[in-house]
């Protein structure tokens, strides 16, 4: 199967598919690959967490496109968080990349986070992951190639069920308990490179 027909699913499908994916990006200054440890999911309509959740905007568009595409956003005036795009082309759907190990291109990563104190902060949270992988505004709607830019490898076969865990995702709550009808996080247990969960305290949208 095509990487755009395995990504052509729900994004709560795809999110525990991504654990375990190898992701590569590669720029003049050198390549940087992590393994994938930590995801969300994100749909459109009825989805209270979701940037898409009142359809297409210019922001949101490139999670109407096609699977095996990225989706990057500016994050609270702050930093920069990615997504792969997923389910067929035309319905809103991504999974956030919250976590990954970094398993090749380490100096390139240390440079780009040299806040981070141990290897395992150099990609542990949405925002740390982005930068270690010079991901930026630029990156948004690009498409996911095989010796390109950037490029995701699945794992030969998925993480058992037993090794993932999952919960509700980081900063949606609020009236409803969409934390709890959504728990749409997913992570490998007991991997040091997942991000440290903090609830929110006001409702709000991803």
């Amino acid at each position: 199967m095509t990487l755009a027909g395995a990504l052509a699913r729900e994004a709560v499908e795809v999110a525990p598919r991504l654990l375990g994916a190898l992701f590569r990006v590669r720029s003049e200054d050198g390549e940087v690959a992590v393994r994938i440890t930590e995801t969300e999911a994100y749909a459109g309509a009825g989805d209270p967490g979701s940037h898409a959740s009142r359809g297409m905007t210019p922001r949101t568009a490139t999670m109407f496109g096609p699977p095996g595409t990225l989706y990057v956003y500016f994050s609270y005036g702050m930093h920069w968080c990615t997504n792969v795009v997923c389910a067929p082309d035309g319905v809103a759907s991504a999974v956030l990349l919250r976590g990954a190990e970094v398993i090749a291109g380490h100096e390139l990563a240390r440079s780009r986070r040299a806040a981070a104190r141990t290897d395992r902060d150099l990609a542990r949270g949405p925002a740390r992951l982005s930068q270690a992988l010079g991901l930026g505004g630029s990156d948004d709607a690009l498409a996911l190639t095989a010796g390109g830019r950037a490029e995701l490898e699945l794992t030969g076969r998925p993480v058992p069920a037993s090794e993932i865990r999952t919960g509700p995702r980081v900063g949606v709550s609020g009236p409803g308990g969409e934390g709890d009808r959504f728990p749409w996080r997913f992570w490998l247990d007991g991997e040091p490179t997942v991000s440290v969960y903090r609830p929110a305290v006001t409702r709000g949208r991803r």
